[in-house]
């Protein structure tokens, strides 16, 4: 027994534990379809290596965890273990007695392999397996799976089965990987040789490039002492220059401070004047606000004088009118008194005639008695009637005086009341004009007021404008001063710096002396010094002067030649020494130092700092290229320590850190050097552009004020005049308003009178045409009952015709004198009436006249006192006039004050431009000495830099490598042999010697290794050629074993028949394919593709078992190998597994009876829960025992 049991935890199907013991011999496991009894079989498969999904029929491998059903959920990981035997030393690498092999998975997709519970590789455990016809490649697992590849129709397919059968897997690997070692050792002979190549172009330039770099060294170490030593011999005398131009910097500094002191005396003087222009300016102000309160108050007293004057006009002409009014009067009372008097002569006659009617009425009655008394007693009756008749007739002619009354005094009403109507119509007529004369006035008077008061809106406008307009003349006027002053002091500036740049201050004699010769067209080809052929912005002036240290003075050129020509003339006239760029020869480039921008504290290469025609891009990459600018000292070191030094770097205010890591610093001038002035100048002309616009603007501005400001002054003028005429015409208003009020006011009065007398006349009408109506009717009751008398008396009288005749001709005079003094006394009533009316007219005019005599009077007495007002008033506007006249006297004086303090300010202001001047003289020598001095500190501070940056030495290690020199002259030409020789060698690489002592010792190294190498590869295609003769031997005779177990087995298994294997290519018996032919009993020889499905299995069946009957596998697992055979085959089949059972181990899955029945163990796989697979075991061998069944 080898598979001694197999234990499953969490994989497929199983996610409990379960564990099946196999026996001896054959083990059969049973169940129905989806029961999980192919999971077994795929568990073996797995715990011994397999990394197909596929062939564990699944789509990835989480899939082998137990996935979880309805009731269970699912497991973390997938555990299988393998338990083998392994007394018969089948597994001689594991020094056991049994093996445990163990396969866990989790879903995070971790594996673990374990054999005897310690951890080990996949390799591990595949090596193990390796030609026991178990693991992958193996044929110890026959599947459904496995048949398909046997019958494969590609016979190439099948060379596994039968390589494993051989035994020759693990030589197939050592020839694999011998191969694989002989292609990489081929791919390192293939690189070794590239190198090789390469390094044989190297070797011989380098050779000659170094034997070139040694001579270099040795004419440079010779130029150095000599370059040291002129050096430093220039430096003593830059050191003897600078003391004597620091004594006379001194002194010129002492002269400027004087002239500064005296400057700023003039200035304070300056001042002094300003302040008192300042205090006659406040004073003309003050002056002239005087005047014009002065003025305005003269203004006020006029014009209240004029309003005065027009009160007494106004006044004079309402006394004018009331006489007027009192003459019509006095007409209207002499026509009164005229009525009054016809009025009482009338009366008088009537008074007259009415006596003279009552004597005579009074004779008839006597005689009406009398006649009554003649006709006796007897007519008492006759006699009492013509008393009632008498009577009745008295009462009528009473009543008809009444009447004749009343009809007279209501004709004189209706008269009286025509009369007031058309004094009303005239009334309210003279109303009418009036009001509208009045409101016209009125009117008038508003539009005046306005009008005076929008004049004096105007006038507080115009004022105000016109403070404005002074105080904006006097600013711009200032502005202008003092933009004037600072143009002369910038001009004066630029001069001075212009004229510096000009003579080339702050350039060495030789700078200066070759570039006035250019100019002078004796040398060509000159550019000029590198400092006036770029601008840098003023941020970085410090930083590209330290960068660029005596290179500033270098001189560019065209060609050598002109070099050459400006060194002759130098040399001929004794002018110095300068350094010359020509254009031809200079060639340059920059920093390119990967990720050196995005550095902390990095502003940029400097040579591209700076802005330059395009002309001279390679001087300035030359100079400048390899030169980094950042903002401070810290950013710099850090930068040039992550570096590793191979750049220079210098910060904004002149720090250096040189290349290979030397520092120079200290304090630095900022504003002395060539570029720091080229960069004021520019700086001055371009304040100088802005300053000039200013200055203009700042005249126009002015010119612009005093043109407003005039404007200003005439508009106020003309304002002022409208404001007087238009307080003339509200005065003059004021009173026609007034007076218009007085004329209304009279005629409201006559109009209210008229109004009284219209509606008492119309009741007094209403009145007596009530009573004429009663006195009418009682006139006409007293004739009815007179009438009636009368015919009552005629009656009685009849038969006394002659005493009746007599006594109607008594009545009838009666009647009549009656009538005629009835009407009298009407008359008379009524003349009564008129005359009282009349006699109270007279009296109301009286009175009337009366109190207009009074308002006269009241109107001479205000003109009286408003002209004693109108004198004072004038006279306090002749004085105030006086005062403003005296004001404006002043303020010419004080005009006259500032036009003389003007001129003394011009005065002061030439000797200014004087004082100025001579402080720009002594600045400007001051600054040409400084300039001077800066020239030999900058020269100084470029010998310094060059010893630092050419030899890396300090100003005392320079000086003890100094040797005294014969002459300066031949060391100078000495100089220029030794760079004439070294120039001569061209490009010299230093770096060549150690360069080509590298590679030449690379170059050996290699040459060895390739000789290794190719050693090497002649020993890998001696092992794969052993390799392959041994599997081609052990292939051959395994092969055939198989060929004729095959034989015997097929004819074992179908009774007969002829099978055999056959070789595609005997001649690559490694690599050809396996062909299969059979020949059934009873039939003609077939290939496989001609035979039936049953035939084609029982035939793989026949070649497995002939493979396992040379080399028996510990265990064999066989999965429905036999599901496509009829039950008889199966039963061959189960017996000859029964015959080679004591060599090979089978645990058989099936279906078929047959098989089962030849099973010694049989598991049955259930699946009570769905989707959990449960084992049930029965030990045959055991139960046939127990039931004595044979």
């Amino acid at each position: 027994m080898y598979l001694k049991a197999l234990e499953i935890q969490g994989f497929k199907s199983f996610p409990d534990k379960t564990v099946l013991n196999f026996g001896e011999d054959i083990t059969a496991i049973v169940g129905p379809n989806g029961s999980g009894k192919s999971n077994i079989s795929d568990a073996i498969c797995w715990v011994m290596g397999e990394q197909s999904v596929r062939s564990l029929r699944g789509n990835k491998m989480e899939d082998v965890i137990f996935g979880g059903t309805e009731k269970r959920g699912a497991v973390g990981f997938a555990q299988v273990t393998l338990v083998l035997d392994n007394s018969s030393n089948i597994f001689p690498s594991v020094g056991s007695s049994e093996i445990m092999v163990t396969r866990r998975y989790y879903r995070s997709g971790e594996s673990e392999y374990y054999i005897n519970k310690q951890s080990v590789r996949l390799r591990d455990v595949n090596e193990l397996f390796m030609d026991t016809g178990l693991g992958r490649e193996g044929y110890s697992i026959i599947g459904q799976g496995r048949i398909d590849e046997i019958l494969s129709q590609r016979s190439a397919d099948r060379r596994e089965v039968f390589e494993e059968a051989a035994g020759i897997s693990k030589y197939r690997h050592r020839k694999e990987e011998s191969q694989r070692k002989l292609q990489r050792t081929e791919e390192n002979l293939v690189r070794v040789n590239d190198k090789i190549s390469e390094l044989e172009l190297q070797v011989t330039p380098l050779r000659d490039q170094a034997e070139k770099a040694r001579r270099y060294l040795l004419l440079r170490d010779e130029l150095r002492v000599l370059e040291i030593s002129i050096w430093m011999e220039r430096l003593e005398e830059i050191k003897i220059a600078k003391n004597r131009l620091q004594a006379d910097c001194a002194a010129a500094r002492e002269r400027q401070e004087s002239a500064k002191a005296r400057l700023d005396a003039l200035y304070e003087e300056n001042d002094q004047f300003s302040q008192r222009m300042q205090a006659n300016d406040t004073e003309q102000e003050r002056v002239r606000q005087e005047a014009g309160g002065l003025e305005s108050q003269a203004r006020d007293e006029e014009n209240a004088a004029a309003l005065l004057q027009t009160d007494i006009q106004h006044k004079q002409e309402a006394i004018r009118e009331i006489e007027e009014e009192m003459t019509r009067q006095d007409g209207r009372s002499r026509t009164a008194q005229k009525e009054i008097e016809d009025q009482k002569s009338r009366l008088a006659e009537i008074e007259a005639q009415t006596a003279a009617l009552e004597r005579e009425l009074d004779e008839l009655q006597e005689k009406v008695r009398n006649a009554a008394a003649s006709a006796g007693n007897a007519r008492d009756e006759i006699r009492a009637l013509q008393a009632r008749e008498a009577m009745a007739g008295d009462a009528a002619a009473r009543g008809r005086e009444r009447l004749s009354a009343l009809s007279a005094g209501l004709e004189q009403m209706a008269e009286r009341q025509q009369a007031v109507a058309r004094e009303l119509d005239a009334a309210r007529s003279q109303k009418e004009t009036a009001e509208r004369d009045a409101k016209t006035v009125r009117r008038s008077l508003e539009d005046a007021g306005d009008q005076a008061n929008a004049v004096k809106n105007v006038i507080q406008g115009h004022v105000l404008r016109m403070e404005g307009r002074e105080k904006r003349e006097k600013e711009t006027s200032e502005a202008k001063v003092q933009l004037a002053m600072e143009q002369n002091n910038l001009e004066s500036r630029i001069r001075l710096l212009a004229e510096m740049e000009k003579e080339y201050e702050g350039f060495s004699k030789a700078v200066r002396s070759v570039m006035r010769a250019a100019e002078r067209n004796v040398l060509r080809g000159v550019h000029g010094p590198v400092a006036s052929l770029m601008k840098t912005e003023g941020i970085y002036a410090v930083a590209m002067e330290t960068a660029l240290g005596a290179s500033m003075q270098n001189i560019v050129v065209d060609r050598e030649e002109d070099a050459k020509g400006a060194i002759s003339y130098l040399k001929q006239r004794d002018g110095g020494r300068a350094t010359f760029l020509p254009l031809t020869a200079i060639q340059g480039s920059e920093l390119q130092e990967h990720g050196v921008e995005e550095e902390p504290g990095f502003l940029g290469v400097a040579s591209r700092l700076v802005s330059y025609e395009s002309k001279y891009t390679n001087i300035f990459q030359n100079l400048l290229g390899r030169t980094v600018v950042v903002e401070d000292l810290d950013c710099g070191i850090a930068m040039s320590r992550k570096y590793q030094r191979r750049f220079r770097i210098v910060t904004l205010d002149g720090q250096v850190i040189n290349r290979g890591g030397s520092m120079t610093g200290g304090s630095v001038s900022q504003s002395a050097g060539v570029l720091s002035r080229a960069n004021e100048l520019e700086s001055l002309r371009a304040e100088r552009s802005v300053l000039a616009r200013k200055l203009a603007d700042a005249q126009r501005e002015w010119e612009e004020a005093g043109r407003d400001l005039k404007a200003a002054q005439y508009e106020l003028q003309v304002a002022e005049s409208q404001r007087r005429t238009a307080e003339d015409a509200v005065l003059k208003l004021q009173g026609e308003v007034r007076q218009c009020g007085a004329v209304l006011d009279g005629i409201r009065n006559n109009l209210e009178n008229l109004e009284g007398e219209r509606d008492a006349l119309a009741a007094r009408v209403e009145d007596s045409r009530a009573q004429i109506k009663a006195v009418q009717a009682a006139v006409e009751a007293k004739d009815l009952e007179a009438a009636s008398l009368r015919r009552e008396v005629q009656e009685k009288l009849a038969g006394q015709t002659d005493l009746q005749t007599y006594s109607n001709q008594l009545s009838g005079e009666m009647s009549e004198r009656k009538e005629r003094l009835a009407e009298l006394r009407a008359t008379r009533a009524g003349a009564q009436e008129s005359l009282a009316r009349l006699e109270q007219t007279e009296r109301d005019l009286a009175g009337d006249r009366s109190q207009r005599l009074r308002r006269a009077e009241e109107y001479r007495a205000a003109i009286e006192a408003a002209e004693q007002e109108t004198g004072q008033r004038v006279d306090a506007a002749a004085s105030l006039r006086l005062r403003a006249q005296g004001c404006q006297d002043r303020l010419r004086q004080l005009q006259d004050a500032k036009l003389h303090l003007e001129q003394e300010r011009t005065a002061m202001g030439a000797r200014l431009k004087a004082c100025n001047d001579e402080l720009l003289d002594a600045e400007r020598e001051a600054s040409r000495l400084e300039q001077r001095l800066n020239t030999g500190d900058m020269e100084e501070k470029q010998i310094l830099d060059k010893l630092w940056e050419s030899y890396e030495l300090s100003h005392s290690a320079a000086m003890e490598q100094r040797v005294e020199l014969e002459s300066a002259a031949k060391a100078n030409r000495r100089i220029g042999e030794l760079k004439r020789d070294i120039s001569g060698l061209g490009s010299v690489n230093v770096g060549a010697i150690e360069q080509f002592e590298l590679v030449n010792q690379r170059y050996t190294y290699l040459v060895s290794q390739r000789d290794d190498v190719e050693q090497a590869k002649g020993e890998l295609l001696g092992v794969i050629a052993e390799i392959t003769k041994e599997m081609t031997a052990i292939f051959a005779g395994q092969f055939q074993l198989i060929s004729d177990s095959f034989q015997e087995t097929f004819a074992e298994l179908f009774g007969g028949g002829q099978a055999a294997l056959e070789l595609d290519n005997p001649a690559d018996i490694l690599e050809c394919g396996i062909e299969i032919k059979v020949q059934p009993p009873g039939k003609t020889l077939k290939t496989l593709s001609l035979l039936s499905g049953g035939e084609k299995a029982f035939v793989a069946i026949a070649l497995y078992f002939a493979i396992l009957k040379v080399h028996p596998t510990p265990f064999c697992v066989m999965d429905e190998i036999e599901a496509a055979l009829d039950e008889a085959n199966v039963v061959r089949v189960a017996r000859y597994m029964r015959s080679i059972s004591d060599k090979t181990q089978f645990i058989v899955i099936t279906h078929r009876r047959g098989t089962m029945e030849a099973a010694d163990i049989l598991y049955g796989v259930t699946m009570q829960e769905k989707g959990v697979s449960k084992m049930l075991m029965i030990n045959l061998n055991e139960a046939a025992a127990e039931l004595d069944i044979e």
